[in-house]
């Protein structure tokens, strides 16, 4: 074969190949259709997933928590140990117990405003909420009542039954000052000292 037939079929194959490289991306964005129907399906499908019921969570304290000055905050984790995706929104209910199972004073109140987000639970997944515990020293005896919490009730997001997290502090006994604050839910596990 001579030189210059050889450099003139390389020649035509590196422009075929080039073509090649243009053409079939073109052909496969036009073949994928519209954009709209597969977003439309991810909506349908995230509002077909239900919410996660307190049967299908689990509670824990991220430990140890981050102190400080007047406080200390923990990561309250809601993890997914149902067989099947379920879906968190908003804000869980908190309170402290003591020992009998009755609430030491105010329930909590909401922490700093942050918008919420639906978050999307899969199966052994978990989302963690910001959980505030004042130093109940700081409040005057009489409004307060200091006492000791054996453990803390938490209503996950939207349910009307609790689960208990077993953990020991220092609370209110009075339905004074309000001494726990908690924050909207979020995706992924909490890290301790990390997370916010």
């Amino acid at each position: 074969m001579k030189p210059a037939t050889r450099a003139a079929r390389r020649g035509l194959a590196a422009v075929a190949l080039t073509c090649a490289a243009v053409v079939i991306p073109t052909t496969a964005l036009a073949a994928s259709g519209s954009p709209a129907k597969p977003a439309a399906a991810a909506r349908s499908a995230a509002a077909a997933i239900p919410r996660c019921g307190t049967g299908a969570l689990t509670a824990w304290l991220g430990i140890p928590g981050d102190g400080y000055a007047g406080g200390v905050s923990y990561q309250l984790e809601l993890s997914n140990t149902s067989g099947r995706a379920c879906t968190l929104y908003g804000y869980p209910g908190v309170s402290a117990l003591a020992r009998g199972g009755h609430q030491l004073g105010r329930a909590a109140g909401r922490g700093p405003a942050s918008a919420n987000r639906l978050v999307t639970l899969g199966r052994g997944a978990t989302a963690h909420v910001l959980l505030q515990i004042t130093d109940v020293a700081s409040f005057p005896p009489a409004s307060c009542g200091e006492t000791t919490a054996v453990a803390l009730r938490v209503y996950p997001p939207g349910a009307t039954r609790s689960l208990e997290v077993p953990f020991t502090f220092q609370a209110c006994g009075q339905s004074g000052p309000v001494y726990l604050h908690v924050g909207t839910t979020k995706g992924g596990t909490g890290i301790p000292g990390f997370s916010s």
